[in-house]
């Protein structure tokens, strides 16, 4: 049985003008949908009271929340990132729409995007680049990414697929997830509570967790001091999940030996930052998962998810709104 058997679904796409036009995927299903894009928070106002769906492109987007009362027909909403702090708003936990991310899109470019920095740190490639803006001959021995150990903080598709890819280099990998648990693939998953316990003796802390209550702040100074000045921090999850005050600290001190940073706790991280011009800190725009075509899997991942949808089957990457992420399909 179908969702909607009467009418077309009514789908409004808030994708900020960052899309020109109504993407392939969705067009291929006009005939099922009625398709409205919209791009700020007036026309979005305007069109939500008569939507049944809605798919929001920018996972920042928070104001969503206090327009679900003027939206008696939505009944599911989709976000284009795997994180959905933004949108889980309190509005939201007590209705009965449902929500989903796309989980699964950008595994395979963040864990490769993770294994770059690692590479870039123990190969000491800053040096290498700055040595060749001076045309300076800068001979020396660098280090090897195996036989290091990482602990990677994260136990969706996106933490698993960092850890599986660190461990084909050698590298031992400790899984950190909400609760502990046995794992087939990576034995034993650590409890987030002994964090500071367990990257004690690590070379790289990876940060791929969702930013919940529970994960927030959950890197302060106990954590980095653990991790030591020898040991090497890379956020790839939420600026949030790290106490930022703590981390500048760390870094300036050389308590922490560095960090990858490609999240903040503002975004744009404002230009007065210290993180932009410490050496020992690599930033980057939010862009770890981001790669050419990114966009079209996204839609294709929305598209096939609508289909369902229509067809009133069970909707993939459903997110358990009280943890806020996806538990399981």
């Amino acid at each position: 049985m179908s969702n909607i058997t009467t009418k077309k679904v009514r789908v409004v796409a808030l994708i900020g003008g960052l899309l020109s036009d109504i993407p392939p995927d969705l067009k291929s299903i006009g005939n099922l949908v009625d398709i409205v894009v919209v791009d700020g928070p007036e026309a979005l106002a305007k069109e939500l009271p008569n939507a049944d769906v809605l798919f929001v492109w920018d996972f920042r987007y928070a104001d969503v929340g206090p327009l679900l009362s003027s939206a008696p027909n939505l009944r599911w909403i989709h976000v284009a990132a795997v994180g959905v702090n933004s949108v889980l708003s309190p509005e939201l936990l007590k209705s009965k729409i449902l929500l989903t991310n796309s989980r699964g899109v950008f595994d395979g470019a963040i864990a490769e995007y993770v294994t770059g920095l690692l590479l870039a740190h123990v190969k000491d490639l800053q040096n290498t680049f700055a040595a060749q803006q001076r045309s300076q001959w800068n001979y020396r021995t660098t280090r090897r990414l195996a036989g290091h150990r990482a602990v990677v903080v994260g136990t969706g598709s996106i933490g698993r697929r960092i850890g599986s890819t660190l461990r084909k280099l050698d590298i031992d990998v400790t899984l950190v997830g909400r609760r502990a648990a046995d794992d087939l693939e990576f034995g034993k998953i650590r409890p987030s509570t002994e964090l500071s316990t367990v990257v004690k003796g690590a070379d790289f802390l990876v940060l791929a967790a969702p930013l919940t209550h529970e994960s927030s702040a959950m890197v302060g100074a106990d954590v980095l001091s653990a991790l030591g000045p020898n040991g090497y921090l890379v956020n790839v999850g939420r600026g949030p999940l790290v106490v930022e005050e703590d981390l500048l600290a760390a870094l300036q001190s050389g308590a922490l030996g560095g960090a990858a940073l490609d999240v903040f706790d503002i975004e744009p991280l404002p230009v007065e930052s210290p993180l932009w011009t410490l050496p020992n800190v690599v930033v980057s725009p939010h862009m770890s998962g981001d790669y050419l075509g990114f966009e079209v899997d996204l839609m294709t991942l929305f598209a096939n998810n609508l289909k369902r949808w229509i067809a009133g089957e069970p909707l993939e990457n459903l997110i358990d709104q009280s943890r806020g992420y996806v538990v399981s399909n």
